[in-house]
């Protein structure tokens, strides 16, 4: 099993766990808005997030995915989070 970990600035963990339900993953707890990982048959991503400082005075929320599955499927699966992400955030 493969472990990939990423950070995204400018999205939330909800629209984050919204886009990886895009991509085949069901919310382990079924509800869009919680702390649970998004699952699939053959990868898992945990999320977390925290304010970071981007100058002196502005914030953005910075999301950190965890993805965990096999090389093969991780790889097309952050590539095509990783895009969703970047048109969301910047």
């Amino acid at each position: 099993m493969t472990r990939v970990e990423k950070s995204y600035r400018g999205i939330s963990e909800r629209l984050a766990r919204r886009y990886l339900s895009n991509l085949g993953g069901e919310i382990a707890d079924g509800d869009e808005t919680g702390d649970g990982d998004v699952v699939a048959d053959d990868w898992r991503a945990s999320l977390s997030s925290e304010k970071v400082s981007v100058g002196p005075s502005v914030t953005l929320t910075e999301v950190t995915v965890v993805f965990e599955g096999d090389e093969a499927t991780l790889d097309e699966l952050v590539e095509e989070f990783s895009q969703k992400a970047m048109r969301a955030g910047g």
